[in-house]
């Protein structure tokens, strides 16, 4: 059960391990492209129909006819890579239960958007997660855990990527121990218990009355998406690569340097250098070019 890009290695992995898969659950496919007239599949079904495996895309988890679809797969475990909240009923029909990857080292970062926060709020050591679903949202036993460092310039995105196929083995290590019968789990230290909720889109408003690593962290935990974002002459511009540049402090929190083709912030405790950004209906450019093209009015991000 899965959607995104990121659970297609799970599935992958276990293929190549030999499991048989009798089915994939995903996403309805939906319309896009030039006029809203293309229709897309999520990457989980474009990589099963390649595989020859059935495929059901429910709108409603809950309908009688889709879980007596499901049913009648027979499967023994049900694996969740990035899918959504099911219903008792559905992760509760297997022999073996429902087993969910999370992408964080449980209870740290419980929520929809553990990567994001991770990064955002600086931390140096994340990781992932195998445990059986419950009624709570990520409450359930521990099966697995694997740490991952989050490098100095990480970014939501570079994090993702190494992540999955990390999450892809240790989701395969896992089903390796239920087949097995060797699986132990252990109840998750609510003592630790941290939240990693939905993004929404003025979390990513940065303040430049924070400290340099606070907004530096922020820019690298909304890359690529949503994207950080300021006010630039009244416009939203998003911030989607830069770096700390300096710790000077000689400016107000804001305003804006330009010199060489470069576009340096000051922060409450140094300064950031914009790389790339995107002004509202344009598309991403490097500063540089950025520069070139764009005459800043009032010289402060807000």
């Amino acid at each position: 059960m899965g959607t995104p890009d990121f659970a297609v290695p799970s599935l992958q992995f276990l293929i190549e391990a030999g499991y048989p898969v009798v089915g994939v659950i995903t996403a309805p496919d939906r319309k896009g492209g030039r006029g809203m007239k293309q229709v897309i599949s999520s990457p989980v079904k474009a990589f099963a129909v390649d595989q020859g495996i059935p495929v059901l895309q429910p709108t409603n988890l809950k309908s009688a006819a889709f879980q007596e679809e499901l049913r009648n797969l027979r499967a023994d475990l049900q694996v969740v890579v990035a899918f959504r909240m099911l219903p008792e009923s559905v992760w509760n029909m297997p022999r073996l239960g429902t087993m969910n990857l999370h992408g964080s080292l449980l209870p740290a970062f419980r929520g929809a958007a553990p990567i994001h926060w991770a990064v955002i709020r600086g931390e140096k050591m994340t990781g992932v997660t195998t445990f059986m679903l419950q009624h709570q949202i990520d409450t359930g036993d521990l099966l697995l855990q694997r740490e991952i460092p989050i490098l100095d310039d990480d970014t939501t995105g570079t994090l993702h990527d190494r992540m999955m196929i990390t999450g892809a083995a240790l989701v395969v290590a896992s089903v390796d121990l239920m087949a097995s019968g060797k699986a132990t789990l252990s109840g998750q230290d609510e003592s630790k218990v941290s939240h990693a909720p939905k993004i929404h889109h003025e979390d990513a408003h940065i303040n430049w009355n924070r400290s340099v690593e606070t907004v530096y962290n922020l820019i690298r935990g909304m890359a690529p998406y949503p994207g950080a974002w300021s006010l630039l002459d009244d416009k939203e511009c998003k911030v989607l690569s830069a770096r700390v540049y300096s710790h000077n402090t000689h400016r107000e929190p804001g305003s804006i340097s330009i010199k060489d083709k470069t576009l340096v912030v000051q922060a409450t405790d140094g300064e950031i250098e914009i790389l790339e950004v995107k002004l509202a209906g344009k598309r991403k450019m490097d500063v540089a070019d950025f520069l070139n093209g764009y005459s800043i009015k009032t010289p402060t991000l807000s």
